[in-house]
């Protein structure tokens, strides 16, 4: 048996390009992309273009959503929102539990998400650096071996990323997974075995940003 599973990083975000939009933001630890940040999103849908995803996945975060809608609409796919791809629940970096925007608002700016698809995996407040890890592992091997076993793609965060290829391919994904921005990682399962092919590549970019936290 053969299958991929893409796991792709959010493009650029808006406060990592403009630090005080978080001041006054009213959902501030869920900011949207950068204006650069929509393009890169739309590079990396190129780069996926023809391969033979049946299902995108995405963290419920807006900059995920929107660095998965930007590849759905040239896939021509719809969007299931799945938790246990979040951000990391870091009480360090965040003082509360994000707050998102609720479903129905996220369906009116994305008509592309599937209303009917239930997230398998949970992710609460607050979490370690060893939980958000094993939750995204979870959700990888949970989706991709249980539910979809197709080629399908990932949309996640820093630590969910990782935490995801862990999920797969085992410890060897911490030396060797870069998970910077919009970048991608391919695994290969060829019948029980899964192969890392690409460790975070980034080739599509025209301009690639430094990563300045792991976020």
């Amino acid at each position: 048996m053969s299958q991929i599973v893409w796991i792709a990083r959010h493009a650029n975000r808006l406060d990592f390009v403009y630090p005080d939009w978080f001041l006054t933001a009213k959902r501030r630890y869920d900011p949207p992309l950068s204006d650069d940040g929509m393009i890169q999103a739309q590079q990396l849908a190129k780069r996926l273009k023809g391969k033979k995803i049946t299902h995108i996945f995405a963290s419920p975060f807006l900059r995920t959503i929107q660095t998965a809608n930007a590849i759905a609409e040239v896939l021509d796919l719809q969007i299931k929102l799945e938790i246990g791809l979040s951000e990391w629940l870091n009480p360090e970096w965040m003082t509360e539990e994000p707050e998102k925007l609720p479903i129905s608002a996220l369906v009116k700016l994305f008509p592309r998400i599937d209303t009917s698809y239930t997230s398998r995996i949970a992710a609460q407040y607050p979490e370690t650096h060893e939980k958000v890890r094993e939750r995204s592992a979870q959700t990888a091997r949970c989706l991709s071996t249980e539910f979809f076993p197709h080629d399908i793609l990932l949309v996640a965060h820093g630590a969910s990323v990782l935490g995801a290829a862990m999920g797969l391919v085992g410890d060897i994904a911490k030396t060797e997974v870069k998970a910077s921005l919009c970048s991608l990682v391919k695994v290969v399962r060829q019948d029980s075995e899964w192969l890392l092919e690409l460790k975070g590549d980034t080739s599509h970019l025209t301009k690639i940003e430094e990563l300045v936290r792991f976020v």
